[in-house]
């Protein structure tokens, strides 16, 4: 087979979807592995060492579409380039197919068959192939760094010859993948940390890593999907939700909020008035900029300076890491593969709890149950 990995186009996308390292276990596996040139510079990984991988460095963009068995990326290849892939190829990527659905339309027409690296089930055989875990862990360290760059005072407590400086609150909003790792790193900067989160469950492990969990009266027990996300709450939920973080968003110099729900905008949990009784010189770094945001003033991709609070909305955080993220999507990328390539051919077992929930897409059919759900 064929397994091609194209130069990424989309804005402030750094990663490669698959590394050298990665690509010489394909290449002992029999598979014939081509990369566009330069598709992994941005990245630190240069094309001699794809070569000395036993990769092909190809230059034609068109022959690497038209020709490939399988094409790999980070994100979903514009739609020009989708359309010199050849019927019953296979694309896997990103595709976030709740929020696009015409893409969705466009490779069942072409019977494409696509993979979506969002759709991967969050069940323990599955772990390996999780790339929203691997580049949730990635945000959540960096915006915990971004923040503390972006504070003007210092995180750990500072015991110094003009007095003793208390370290700074931080608030983390969602105890999910990316809010655990926000939480373990403001940590060991030395700053005293807060967390909330809807599920009840996550409680041990925020206070694992040495944080005070926040807890909301009354909510519902089922605020968990099957899948470990979190649900979205009722009206009145979220009013006292919302009433609780009020109280502590007043308290803290760092806010960090990562809540998302699959599907759907992000939910409000930083409201204007919230913003306004933060102290001068506060920052809220909000993880969910790209689903529009959980704090009601943030920009996306901007740094705003709102009523003397430094708003950030930060863009694919992990391309900011484009060395290591590269590294772990790779790895997940490779489990996935070993998952479907049996005697050197892609097998499709729709009895199989992951094949079934990451194809979106499969001979002009659509099989993703999330889809036909919705």
């Amino acid at each position: 087979m064929i397994i091609a990995i194209p130069k990424e186009t989309a804005e402030r996308e750094n990663r490669v979807a698959l590394i050298p390292d990665t690509i010489s276990k394909l290449v002992e596996n029999g598979h014939n592995v081509w990369v566009e040139s330069d598709t992994g510079k941005a990245s630190s990984y240069l094309d001699e060492t794809y070569q000395s991988a036993g990769a092909e460095i190809i230059t034609d963009r068109t022959k690497l579409f038209a020709d490939s068995d399988i094409l790999i990326s980070i994100q979903t290849p514009p739609e020009e380039d989708l359309a010199k892939m050849k019927p019953e190829s296979i694309l896997i990527c990103f595709l976030w197919a709740l929020q696009n659905e015409e893409t969705v339309s466009f490779l069942q027409e072409k019977k494409i068959t696509a993979l979506g690296m969002d759709a991967i089930p969050r069940i323990s055989r599955a772990q390996s192939m999780d790339a929203l875990s691997s580049m949730s862990s990635i945000a959540g360290y960096k915006s915990a760094l971004i923040a503390a760059n972006e504070l003007d005072r210092y995180m750990p407590m500072m015991m110094t010859a003009a007095g003793t400086v208390a370290p700074a609150k931080v608030l983390v909003l969602g105890a999910g993948v990316a809010g655990l790792q926000a939480i373990a790193t403001a940590k060991r900067l030395g700053a005293k940390v807060e967390a909330f989160d809807i599920r009840p469950a996550v409680k041990e492990q925020v206070e694992s890593l040495g944080a005070t969990f926040v807890e909301v009266p009354d909510l519902d027990e089922e605020s968990e999907t099957e899948g470990g996300y979190a649900k979205e709450l009722a009206e009145d939920e979220q009013e006292r939700q919302r009433q609780v973080i009020h109280e502590h968003a007043q308290q803290s110099d760092i806010i960090i909020t990562t809540a998302l729900i699959p599907g759907k905008p992000a939910p409000l949990l930083i409201t204007k008035e919230m913003v306004e009784d933060m102290h001068a010189g506060a920052v809220i770094v909000d993880l969910a900029a790209e689903q529009g945001g959980n704090c009601e003033l943030t920009d996306p991709g901007e740094t705003a300076i709102k009523n003397d609070v430094k708003v950030i909305g930060p863009l694919n955080i992990p391309s900011q890491l484009a060395y290591h993220a590269s590294q772990l999507y790779s790895k997940n990328m490779l489990s996935l593969l070993n998952h479907l390539i049996q005697d050197g051919k892609a097998e499709f077992d729709f009895e199989d709890e992951i094949t079934l929930n990451t194809t979106i897409t499969h001979q002009g059919e659509i099989i993703s149950p999330m889809l036909k759900d919705n």
